[in-house]
């Protein structure tokens, strides 16, 4: 077994929780999450010309599954089993934010009074109690920025099943990539696409006995916006002439940076003006970003959710790790067929919130991962 060893420190508080709800540390969420990322890397490694059964079997070969099967002799034999990777957290503590301090609000072009920044990116997870003017956490105690724990990934080097051995040669080196990716672009939790459960991986040093401590390095996987746009699933990062990634100024503090990331979705939101009310004959430029929308939902798709695919993730500052920046990042992928996706009215919207982060306004620079 090689064993990958790093120290997981959350950056922003993250809203995990387990069956009870209650917010606390975790394995699955983890596996989840580089399970994701990992379909990034094989779809990189082919050039995005992806065979979705195939994928999908080495995926269950490596990480386990409850699915795969094949015909022997006249008859279905299933070929479930169990993950060859083995994922451990030196500690399941429960979360330690009982009581949330609301951040600063912003304007809200569409609502009469100010919105609590919090209250926009984390609504779900926060709450605004009846005749409260600032939100709340849920009962639940969540994870909270600066919390850590030791995340251990051990992967066999070998099996008596030649097949098996040859798919862990193969998946080595796309399971660190994998790793990378989580470190740079990866969320965990409720309303983790808004920045919410933002972490960082470090490599342990070598010499503590719980793993390599393999530093982590790879390459976004980009693609051409458009071209991404024939999958409907997130197989890579966007790209025009440069990365469709931005970086923020940096702030001080993860609270002053999420209202900045607050004030940045409301504007890329807002942009697109409603024109009808709730079940909307058919869709409009906004309902393209994501859906269900509070008091704007489109009849024809009832509450079916679509996720904005632009993402937020918040890092330590290049340049002072005393400060962070937050990152917007582009997984450019078509709606799934049941929203009988426009693809020119989706190319136009998303053409015009590339625009609208790239206006000299928004005070955010292109950088290259």
């Amino acid at each position: 077994m090689k064993t990958l060893a790093y120290t997981v420190r959350f950056i922003t508080p993250a809203f995990l929780g387990n069956a009870e709800q209650n917010g606390q540390w975790r394995t699955p969420p983890f596996k989840a999450l580089l399970r994701q990322w990992w379909r990034v890397a094989y779809a990189a490694d082919r050039r995005f010309e992806v065979n979705l059964a195939e994928m999908r079997r080495e995926e269950g070969r490596l990480f386990g599954n409850a699915w795969l099967s094949h015909r022997e002799n006249g008859r279905e034999v299933t070929d479930h089993s169990k993950s060859l990777l083995r994922i451990r957290l030196d500690r399941w503590d429960g979360g330690k934010l009982e009581n949330w301090t609301s951040l600063p609000t912003v304007a809200h072009p569409e609502v009469k009074f100010a919105v609590g920044s919090d209250l926009y990116l984390g609504y779900g997870p926060l709450t605004l109690p009846k005749g409260a003017k600032q939100a709340a956490i849920k009962a639940n105690a969540a994870i909270q920025a600066g919390d850590s724990a030791i995340l251990s990934l051990a992967v066999p080097t070998t099996h008596r099943d030649t097949d098996l051995t040859r798919l862990l040669e193969d998946n080595a080196p796309r399971l660190e990539r994998a790793l990378w990716l989580m470190d740079r672009y990866g969320t965990l939790g409720g309303r983790s696409r808004n920045g919410w459960g933002s972490f960082t991986l470090l490599p342990l040093p070598l010499g503590e006995g719980r793993g390599e401590g393999t530093p982590l390095a790879g390459t976004p996987p980009l693609r051409d916006w458009k071209q991404a746009l024939d999958l409907d699933w997130p197989h890579a990062l966007g790209q025009d002439d440069r990365p469709l990634i931005w970086q923020t100024k940096p702030c001080a503090d993860w609270k002053e940076l999420m209202r900045e990331l607050a004030i940045i979705k409301i504007g890329l939101r807002t942009q697109f003006k409603f024109t009808t009310g709730n079940n909307a004959p058919a869709p409009e430029a906004r309902h393209w970003l994501s859906h269900p929308v509070t008091r704007h939902n489109v009849a024809a798709w009832s509450q079916g959710r679509l996720p904005n695919s632009l993402r937020f993730k918040v890092r330590v500052a290049p340049d002072d790790p005393k400060q962070l920046v937050g990152v917007i990042f582009h997984v450019s992928c078509r709606p799934p067929d049941a929203f009988q996706p426009d693809h020119q009215a989706i190319e136009k919207v998303w053409a015009t919130v590339h625009a609208f982060l790239d206006n000299p306004a928004r005070n955010l620079t292109r950088i290259k991962e």
